[in-house]
Order: structure tokens, then sequence, then C-alpha cells
């Protein structure tokens, strides 16, 4: 497998692949507020997702949406830790805290903070990476390795993510109702246009822990949202999130940002990376990294209830029964596409979602379905690219939102709402 960097510069310059299709100052903080960075001790360097959180969208979304004290308020909680027991209570804490503070504020609970609408996504996305970049370089008393602050930061990501709370009753401790596991994604292609959005990261803040209403009872949905980062998939953080919920499941949905204009159910996915940058900026190229790799294999097959979704009127958006794969067939050595799913023997180049980290969830939750021995369905669905309006589309002088961008994303979101119910009815 290849590992490169991508420079910055070229980003924007790069079409996405088959699966990416798509400050004001601030016044000084008290002394006693201020940000670890301010430190002298501060040594540690920041990560490019990190780099990218003193731009002036970053400062704007966190100012507008309330979240630029979510900082503030972690650095005093990890001034007050004198142990590595208690810093590693105050980091999941505070990782739950920032997780649930953005679920309440989507589903309308609490004070909104801000002018930005409850939908957005994007304030829990810069407030984790406002979190991670103080716990990078934080220097207490007692001492911290380096392995002990990365484990903290992997509680960090795991506990504002939702990750670690998709908790279902056992299967039959709660009759009537069903259990739904869905996931979304951080913003992607900040380097083309750091005011970006994620639709399927919203639609996991706006329906985590709520329940939607089918013809053969309540269905009740558990939310999670991953990074865009090529590492975090190969160090396995999608099967140490998803092996337990899926295990009580009844019904699974991994969710991305697709294409423009429409919604696909995608039927296969491919095991294979295509090499598109990732929010780290890093590319990689070749077979999806598995646990025992010797019995992987080259495709996993959708098992959600594709037709009814696609005979079902959801919404705004044209939902469609995705197909069409790459391949190297079996004895050949070109990348071929074929518009009905993979042949037989044949090497996957990119699955109906492409080769990239949304293909590679949906291959990862198909692959531990299927390793688990799970009868339960599941798959992918790609939503549409959520677009700005038609005069804001100008990244360096584009506003940060507008009437026509919220709009699309409680569309979309509205529209995703209503597909789960269909495959929890036809399921």
């Amino acid at each position: 497998m290849s590992r490169i960097r991508v420079r910055p510069e070229l980003l924007g310059l790069v079409l996405l692949t088959t699966t990416a299709l798509t400050l004001t100052a601030q016044p000084p903080l008290a002394a006693a507020q201020q940000p670890l960075a301010a430190q002298p001790a501060a040594t540690a360097a920041f990560t490019v997702e990190e780099q990218r959180l003193d731009r002036a969208v970053p400062q704007e979304i966190l100012r507008r949406s309330g979240f630029d004290a979510v900082a503030p308020d972690f650095v005093r909680s990890l001034r007050g830790a004198d142990s590595y027991a208690e810093a590693e209570r105050t980091v999941v804490r505070s990782g739950a805290r920032l997780w649930q503070r953005a679920v309440d504020r989507a589903q309308g609970r609490g004070p909104a903070r801000g002018d930005l609408s409850r939908d957005d996504d994007r304030p829990l996305y810069w407030a984790r990476l406002a979190l991670t970049r103080e716990l990078r370089q934080w220097q207490p008393e007692f001492g911290l390795s380096e392995s002990g602050r990365t484990a903290l930061l992997g509680k960090l990501e795991r506990s504002s993510r939702g990750q670690d709370s998709m908790d279902f009753p056992a299967r039959g401790a709660v009759k009537g109702v069903k259990r739904i596991v869905l996931t979304g994604f951080d913003p992607f292609t900040l380097d083309r246009d750091i005011r970006i959005s994620n639709p399927s990261g919203a639609t996991a803040l706006a329906l985590d822990g709520t329940v939607v209403r089918t013809a053969g009872g309540p269905a009740r949905i558990e939310a999670a949202v991953f990074p865009v980062r090529w590492g975090d998939f190969a160090d396995g953080t999608v099967e140490r999130a998803l092996r337990g919920p899926l295990s009580r499941a009844d019904l699974f949905t991994t969710v991305s940002q697709g294409r423009v204009g429409r919604i696909d159910v995608e039927r296969f996915n491919g095991a294979w990376r295509g090499g598109f940058g990732d929010n780290e900026n890093v590319s990689e190229t070749g077979l999806v990294p598995v646990a025992d790799p010797a019995s992987q294999p080259q495709w996993t097959t959708t098992s959600l209830p594709y037709r009814s979704i696609v005979a079902t009127d959801t919404g705004r958006f044209p939902v469609y029964d995705n197909t069409s794969v790459t391949e190297i067939p079996a004895g050949g050595t070109a990348p071929v596409v074929r518009p009905d799913g993979p042949t037989p023997g044949s090497a996957a180049r990119a699955g109906g979602g492409g080769d990239y980290l949304s293909n590679e969830i949906a291959y990862r939750a198909t692959l531990l379905r299927d390793r688990l021995g799970l009868d339960v369905p599941g798959g992918h669905v790609h939503t549409p690219v959520l677009q700005f309006g038609a005069g804001n589309t100008d990244p360096a002088t584009g506003a940060v939102t507008d009437p026509e961008f919220v709009q699309n994303r409680l569309d979309i979101i509205a529209q995703l709402r209503t597909i789960i119910t269909v495959a929890a009815e036809a399921s």
C-alpha cells in the first residue's frame, strides 16, 4: 500500500473521486481562560486538521454557535486533574458533553447560543479539534507519557463522536422496539472550501437517540460520527465502535455525502483505497487493511431493502439503487466499469460508493456483519452534495451559511429520516 501526502495547494484543483463526489479578530482571553497553547510549557506540534482551526471561518462558526466556550472550559477541567486516572475521567466526560451538546442543539433542546441554524454539524467538528489541540500540548505536573497522551486523545475522539454511547438493550430485552445504528462523517475537502458541512454528520446529530414510528412499531436510532482519516480506519476505529452495536441492532446504515442532486443506495462495496487525500492531506492506495486478510473478500453487498427504499417517495431528491462498480476482471490487468455489479473472481477498484472512506466504512461495516454471522439489514446510503446558495459559491468571499444552504441540509436530513423509516418497515 502506498502512502503519500497530498499538497494542500493542489487539493483545490482535484475533483472528488468516485466516492468523494463531493475572523474577525477575537478579544484576548483572560489569563485564567487562556488556551494551553498560550502557556510556555506547550511544545506539541498540531495536526493538519488542528492547524486549520485558527483560520477565520472555523473561528466564526465556533463563535456563532456558542461552541467557542468549549475549549476554555476543557482547559479549566484539565487543570483540575492531578492524576492520570482523573485526566482520563475528565477527557471522557468532556468529550461526551461535547457530543451531547451538539445533539441537543441539533434536536432543539436548550438555548442555541448563537445565530447559526441548529442543524449545523460544523460546530462539533471544529470544537472537537479545539479540544484535541489543547490535550495534545497539555503538560500536567504528574507527568504524561506520549503513549498515555495518545490513549487520552483516543478516548476524547470516541466520546466526542458518540462512538461509545450507542447503547441498545440486548435482543429481546425490550419488546416491540427495533434498534437502528446510523453513522455519519466529519466535513472534508476543507482546503478546497473550509466552509464545508457534511449532511451525513448533520443527520447523525439530528437522529441520535430519536425514535421513528413505523408500521411495525417504534424504532430507536443510535448514531455516531467518524473521522475522514485513512489512518483511523486502518487502526480499526470502525470495528471497535460498531462491533457491539451491530450485534444488537435490527438495521444499520452508514451514511456519507455523495453525488450532486441524488441519493444512492450502494449495492456493492469494494476492498480498495483509491488514494484521494483525507483531512490530514494523506493519500492511501491499495487493498483495504483488515484483520485476517487471508479471508478478506474483494466485495461485500448491501442487505438494506433497496427495492422498497427506491420505490417509495421519500422526499425531494431522487433515490437510486446503484449497482455500478469498477473492477479488474479475473485474468485481466485493466480496470473496467461494470454497471451491474462485479463479475466472479474480479479485483475491486471501486464500489458503488467509489474508493474513498465512504466506500470503506460501508465495506468494513458489512464485512463485520458477515464475519459476525449477523442476519441484519445493513449497507450504505449516499446523500446529495450539500450546496451553498447560488450567490454564495466562492469560498474566498462567501458567507459561512445562507438560507438555501440551510434548507438543503434540512431537506437531506428529513429525507434520510424517511428512508430509515422505510427500511425499518421493510425489514
